[in-house]
């Protein structure tokens, strides 16, 4: 029995171990393909956020590995596992609209007047991400703001693949718009709001309701560190910030992949932006290009990419990224024109950066109003920080008292 007992403890020891060493291996490759540039405020505590969200990362793919669960499973088990408590300013309330699960935040002091509404699409690379994820944003901007926000639990790739996730959004703002007297809010007071692939998603449906004339008109749309195109990931703040945390330049590419098909097989052609062809590329460069991108962005080092061509087979596989819906900077003139006032944040140090600063300069040669903060020492993600306790950024507070 001592015999046994002896094997197991070191069968033991040596598992854990193994588990200890592939995990730091995982860290230290992550690290040397990273980097936090100097223009960032409290390095050390993006660091250990970086190494938070690998470790997390490296477990799921162990628990995988040998068949507990999957990697993807196991990482939106743990991000939504804190649950918080009652909130004394707000009811707080999940509903389903239509089809789709939302979480309605009510502000519980009175108002002599219908309060604004706030459809509110949560990020996390259209993968990622969940009610409870956004739970402590949507409470903040709903009690600072005084607004009754709509949080919307639209279905995740790659199980759901597009447009799932833009038809839930879709279909759950309709729904609030069509049955708006039962929330007390006032109906030409009603925005969207999203963060990352939360943005993407607000883009894509404010561009669908502004040519509607059976709903009331969107009030503004609030688009935080928006993710708006497919086209170009050689652009100058992909180039600079390709490894920079808590978003790189090659997962940026695969979450949309994931979104698109749930097939990353062509991520190096994306990549080097070899998966759409020449004639298309050059239809729209007008509104995707880094000439469209103000000179001192390019300083920090931006070298121009060479266009390549594509085989028709891969292209087959991507099509769809032309779709406005799917990549909102893509929509014609007259639908951009029609967009309703808009409030755009983006970051120095996150690769999504051009993206946001290309959508800016659309609306605004097309008539659109844009409120536009940008935050100089900020990273991908830095608002939801703005309550972490000690691993909180200052910079994320001020973006987000910027959006209330």
């Amino acid at each position: 029995m001592a015999v046994v007992y002896t094997l197991l403890v070191l069968f033991l020891a040596v598992f854990v171990a193994g588990f200890i060493l592939l995990v730091m291996g995982a860290i230290n490759f992550d690290f040397s393909n990273s980097e936090i540039p100097p223009g960032v405020n409290q390095p050390v505590k993006l660091r250990i956020i970086h190494i938070i969200l690998i470790s997390r990362a490296v477990v799921g793919k162990i628990l995988e590995n040998i068949g507990i669960c999957s990697q993807v499973s196991f990482v939106r088990y743990m991000q939504g596992r804190k649950t918080l408590g009652v909130d004394p300013k707000l009811f707080i309330k999940d509903l389903w609209f239509e089809k789709v699960p939302v979480r309605i935040y009510q502000p519980k002091v009175p108002s002599a007047r219908r309060r604004r509404g706030v459809m509110f699409f949560h990020g996390g690379g259209w993968v990622f991400g969940s009610l409870d994820t956004h739970e402590k944003l949507c409470r903040f901007i709903a009690r600072e703001s005084e607004s009754v926000v709509v949080s919307v639990g639209y279905r995740l790739a790659p199980e759901h693949k597009y447009p799932a996730a833009y038809e839930d959004c879709l279909n759950a703002t309709i729904h609030f718009m069509k049955n708006i007297e039962h929330y007390g809010v006032d109906p030409a007071n009603v925005i969207v709001c999203g963060d990352s692939a939360g943005g993407n998603l607000a883009a894509a449906v404010s561009q669908t309701l502004a040519g509607r004339s059976d709903l009331p008109k969107l009030r503004a749309q609030i688009l935080i560190y928006p993710g708006l195109q497919a086209l170009d990931f050689n652009l100058p703040s992909y180039q600079q910030n390709r490894g920079v945390p808590l978003l790189f330049r090659e997962r940026a590419a695969f979450y949309l992949l994931q979104y698109l098909n749930g097939d990353a097989s062509n991520l190096e052609e994306v990549l080097e932006g070899s998966h759409i062809p020449i004639d298309i590329k050059l239809n729209y460069r007008k509104w995707v290009s880094p000439d469209n991108i103000p000179e001192k962005f390019k300083v920090r080092g931006y070298k121009p990419h060479v266009l390549l061509d594509c085989t028709n087979e891969v292209y087959e596989t991507v099509k769809r990224f032309c779709e406005p819906n799917l990549c909102p900077l893509l929509a014609e003139d007259a639908i951009i024109h029609q967009l309703p006032e808009s409030f755009i944040l983006t970051c120095e140090y996150d690769v999504l950066r051009d993206d946001g600063l290309l959508y800016k300069k659309r609306l605004e040669d097309n008539g659109v109003r844009v409120t536009w903060y940008h935050l100089e020492d900020g990273f991908h993600g830095i608002i939801n920080t703005f309550n972490s306790d000690w691993l909180s950024f200052s910079s994320g507070k001020r973006g987000l008292d910027n959006i209330v």
